[in-house]
C-alpha cells in the first residue's frame, strides 16, 4: 500500500485483473450517477442503478440501449430502492451531494441495507473519509474517490483513492481493480483532510 507522500499506484494488481468486485450499485441516476453507470456497464460490470425518480431511471434506460448497439456492454438493472440495489453489490458508489449530512445519512444507509462484503466508496472533493467511515460499522471497507471518474474525450483519468487508517488492504486492491477497469490512472494515498466530527478528535 502506498502512503500519502509518495501516491504510488498499489502493488500486486496485475494488469487488466478486477480482484472481487463484479457488480457495482450506483445511488442516484442523475447526470453524474449515470454517466458512472454508463462507463460501468460499458467496462463489462453489472450495474445496478437506483434512484427515487422513474424519469431519471428511463433516460438511464434509454441510453443504455445505445451503448448496447454500440459496444458488448456488461448487464444494467434499475431500482427504486437504495435496499433493491445493494442487494448483491460488492461495491456502492454514491452520487448525493458532496455534504457532510448527505454523506452520513447514504452511508449510514448503505451501511444498514447492503450485505457485510460491500465496499462503500464514495466521490467526494471535500470531506474526511476518516469521518464518514467512522460512522458505520464497516470502517474497513470504505475509501472516497477525488478526480473525474468518466471524462467525455474518451481519455484516461487521473484519480486519488484515498483511505482511512482503519482499511483492509483487500478493499484497496479490490477498488484500485475496479477503478483501473475503466481505464483510469489510480494514485492511492491515506486521508490527507482533518476529520472534523468529535469522535475522531477525542484520542
Amino acid at each position: 500500500m502506498s502512503d500519502a507522500a509518495g501516491g504510488q499506484p498499489l502493488s500486486g494488481i496485475l494488469s487488466g485483473t478486477l480482484p472481487g468486485i463484479r457488480t457495482v450499485a450506483v445511488i442516484g441516476a442523475g447526470m453524474a450517477g449515470r454517466s458512472f453507470a454508463l462507463a460501468c456497464a460499458a467496462a463489462g460490470f453489472h450495474v445496478v442503478l437506483e434512484d427515487v425518480m422513474p424519469a431519471n431511471l428511463r433516460r438511464a434506460e434509454e441510453e443504455y440501449a445505445d451503448l448496447s448497439l454500440r459496444a458488448a456492454a456488461g448487464r444494467l438493472e434499475l431500482a427504486l430502492t437504495v435496499e433493491d440495489a445493494v442487494r448483491s453489490a460488492d461495491v456502492a458508489v454514491d452520487f448525493v451531494p458532496d455534504e457532510l449530512e448527505s454523506k452520513l445519512e447514504i452511508f449510514s444507509l448503505l451501511d444498514r441495507m447492503a450485505p457485510p462484503k460491500t465496499i462503500l466508496c464514495t466521490p467526494s472533493y471535500a470531506l474526511s473519509i476518516t469521518d464518514l467511515a467512522s460512522c458505520v460499522y464497516r470502517p474497513e471497507r470504505c475509501v472516497a474517490v477525488r478526480g473525474e471518474l468518466v471524462r467525455g474525450d474518451g481519455a484516461a483519468s487521473a484519480v486519488r483513492l484515498l483511505y482511512p487508517a482503519a482499511v483492509a488492504e483487500g478493499t484497496m486492491l479490490a477498488v484500485e481493480g475496479f477503478l483501473r477497469g475503466l481505464g483510469l490512472e489510480v494514485r492511492a494515498e491515506a486521508d490527507p483532510d482533518v476529520p472534523m466530527l468529535m469522535k475522531n478528535a477525542v484520542g
